[in-house]
């Protein structure tokens, strides 16, 4: 930067630096480099305060007792100024300007640049030294120790980050290869992923769900030099298969330490020391030889056609999504508002990764983390304590909120009972007749004062203006429980292959149903459309991904050669921009007959008529009608978060509503229920008297003995359907719907 704004930089600086003595604990962080000024960055107790978690606040654990040296944030003074980044930023030797796609780890691409969103490119250590400039001294990191909420800055986050990208430099972190990360979202997964990216590597998330074998897929693949994992079962995984992993160096874990000493394993303590053998200019060298073109991120998809495809992301996909995605879903930046936000969703998926931990950076929010058990129940009282202003959850997590209201008010005495459903009532009629007004009935304002402001303070949702959801549908009657509590749930569409957001909602460009409207500076259109305007969505802008890494066929399949991604999701524009997602092309069914069917409509229409249901699948694929395989909700394990026997309170009432003293899925499914049986098959025929025609019809159908899971193998990470695990797994009772045709 240029001299002007170095000296006054500093002196702010020194002024939010200061020392500490207090003890580690069990935690690590880092010691001076020799020579170093001995300084941390102290947080400010009031700020945090301000910022929604005010009990049981302490400085940083992870700072404390240890130092973190000044020094790297004057050398982050001295790097490019931006024009010599814009001069630079694609002189890209070896490769072709027009390339608009590669599939090698160290390629580089042709930016799609669009007229209207002209934005220069710019690595993810500029996003971050800019951030530094602004929201140096704000709380970036919130995460709870003993019981005890801790906070780092963003001062401190930077230096954490240069500290590991020089302990993965000393790892032997090699150009282009990877660092893979196997844990729960906590401040150690972000400050080394940045620091990966710091470092010249390529951050590769990994599901804690992945099996030894998938772990051995995605490292192997992805040329891990170094795997960083959370816990002792998650270093067992990598042991096991660390014979067949030729670039592994290292391993790397955090929250506990290792059962034995062994080689090259080394805890985050050990590991950040390592730190201090490279210098600051070594690192600084690697961060000025970088370009926004090349890749620093790789997110692997759930493999549920085959292998997982590694998709590759540059550093512009991040840098400019993380900027113009949420800016079109109304993020705000922190000198207007600071954004509270908790983590809790896979990192290594992308709507969470670039929600999180990519756009916190960009705004200067603080991010917070959640419990390990938060999707098994803890996520609400973290919710509560740290009241965030934005939130996102998959389509299921919603459900999981909803089904619990249903159950605590189910439990309810009589007139809280009545009270809410009145409440929810008004609020629902008056949201769905005059969605984008702000003049609400005096009724509607005495039943938000009465009772859903409480309901949404007991869930953490009290200063929360955006709840977003994506990543699978969601049915009508979840977006309309919620509205009922007037929490607008505002979709997003995008895949991995688009950064995430490629269309964005919030609360000014809002319907009902809608994915939103396109993401300023991006593109779509609407190939093969049919007579009702329906098509496949084609995509194109600064978010459409590099490539598959390694797969070449692949990647020529998804991006023509005018550069258009096609997702294989079906859809269409109203008259406005907005878009509505009516399928999966590949999902798409075609039975016998030659009827094209998609499937999602009739099993959310199903799902929507019989609330007793959790799961529907619609079978008939060359097949000569439709059938469907069903579930019923019930509780889950709060320890496992598996499916249990008993219903929910919600599928109770259906039994009891039909006439039914069950309380078991397998009180209804063992002795085949007749009052249950009967009420779904009527409600099945309400669903196909509602079908464009005959071939729409469900003639036969099944209830599951299960609900589906992710350990079950139905759900993937995200608990999206896996539709070809499904059809293998049930296969036989499939080819009983079809068998008896045939006698």
């Amino acid at each position: 930067m240029p001299d002007s704004r170095v000296a006054p930089q500093e002196s702010r600086l020194d002024a939010s630096l200061g020392t500490t003595q207090e003890h580690l604990g069990t935690r690590f962080l880092n010691r001076l480099p020799p020579g170093g000024p001995e300084c941390v960055c102290k947080l400010n107790l009031n700020l945090r305060y301000q910022q929604g978690v005010r009990t049981n606040v302490r400085s940083s654990s992870l700072t404390d007792g240890h130092t973190l040296s000044k020094e790297p944030l004057s050398h982050a003074l001295k790097l490019s100024s931006p024009a010599k980044v814009k001069d630079a930023q694609l002189n890209s030797p070896g490769e072709p300007e027009e390339v608009l796609w590669t599939t090698r780890a160290d390629g580089r691409v042709h930016l799609r640049i669009d007229p209207s969103c002209p934005q220069t490119p710019y690595t993810v250590h500029r996003m971050f030294y800019e951030a530094l400039d602004k929201y140096g001294d704000l709380s970036a990191l919130g995460f709870k120790r003993q019981g005890m909420w801790e906070h780092i800055s963003y001062n401190q986050y930077y230096l954490l980050a240069r500290k590991a990208a020089k302990g993965f430099l000393k790892l032997g972190l090699e150009w282009a290869h990877s660092v893979a990360i196997l844990g729960f979202n906590s401040p150690e997964w972000f400050f080394s992923a940045v620091g990966t990216v710091f470092a010249g590597g390529i951050v590769t998330g990994i599901y804690t769900t992945s099996s030894p074998e998938a772990c051995q897929y995605i490292a192997h693949d992805c040329r891990a030099n170094i795997i960083v994992v959370d816990t002792q079962k998650q270093l067992e995984k990598i042991l096991k298969i660390w014979k067949n992993l030729p670039h592994l160096k290292a391993v790397v874990i955090f929250q506990e330490p290792p059962l034995t000493k062994m080689t090259n394993v080394y805890t985050m303590e050990e590991f950040m020391d390592l730190g201090n053998e490279v210098t600051e200019e070594a690192l600084d060298a690697i961060i000025n030889a970088q370009q926004p073109n090349q890749c620093c991120v790789l997110v692997y998809t759930s493999g549920t056609t085959g292998n997982p495809k590694g998709v590759m992301l540059s550093q512009d996909n991040i840098t400019w999504t993380a900027h113009y995605g949420s800016q079109a879903g109304d993020i705000q930046p922190a000198e207007v508002q600071q954004e509270v936000v908790v983590s809790y969703l896979p990192l290594s998926h992308i709507a969470a990764q670039i929600y999180d931990l990519w756009t916190g950076i960009q705004w200067g929010a603080q991010v917070c983390f959640a419990e390990t058990d938060a999707l098994k129940g803890s996520l609400v009282n973290t919710l509560r304590e740290v009241e965030p202003t934005s939130h996102m959850g998959v389509p299921r997590v919603w459900e999981k909120i909803m089904e619990r209201i249903q159950e605590v008010a189910a439990q309810s005495g009589f007139i809280r009972r009545k009270m809410l459903l009145w409440a929810m009532s008004v609020t629902l009629e008056q949201n769905l007749t005059c969605p984008s007004s702000d003049l609400k009935p005096f009724t509607t304002r005495l039943a938000d004062y009465l009772v859903l402001a409480k309901v949404r303070q007991a869930l953490g949702f009290a200063k929360c203006q955006k709840n977003f959801y994506g990543g699978a549908p969601m049915t009508a009657e979840t977006q309309h429980f919620f509205l009922g509590l007037n929490i607008r749930l505002y979709a997003g569409y995008g895949l991995s292959e688009t950064s995430g957001p490629h269309f964005m909602s919030s609360p000014y460009n809002y319907r009902l149903y809608s994915s939103g409207k396109v993401v300023p500076g991006c593109r779509v259109k609407l190939v093969n459309e049919d007579a009702e305007g329906i098509g496949e969505i084609c995509l194109w802008g600064r978010t459409i991904f590099m490539g598959y890494l390694n797969m070449e066929d692949k990647t020529c399949e998804a991006i023509d050669a005018d550069g258009w991604l096609h997702t294989g999701d079906s859809g269409h524009l109203d008259a406005d921009g907005f878009l509505y997602i009516t399928g999966r092309l590949k999902e798409l069914i075609i039975t016998a007959g030659g009827e094209n069917v998609p499937p999602v409509p009739i099993e959310e229409a199903v799902k929507t008529e019989l609330p007793i249901i959790s799961n529907a699948v619609l079978i008939g694929d060359q097949r000569k009608f439709l059938s469907m395989l069903l579930t019923l909700k019930c509780t889950l394990d709060p320890d496992t978060s598996d499916p249990t026997d008993n219903l929910t309170e919600q599928a109770v009432e259906f039994c009891q509503r039909v006439g039914s003293k069950a309380t078991t899925v397998s009180e209804v499914v063992g002795k085949k229920d007749e009052a249950v049986y009967q009420a779904i098959e009527e409600g099945i025929q309400r669903v196909n008297m509602n079908a464009a025609a005959r071939p729409y019809h469900i003639q036969k159908w099944a209830i599951l003995e299960r609900d589906f899971s992710i350990l079950g193998g139905e759900l993937g990470p995200t608990m999206k359907l896996k539709r070809l695990t499904v059809l293998e797994k049930y296969k036989d009772i499939i080819d009983c719907f079809y068998q008896e045709q045939k006698k």
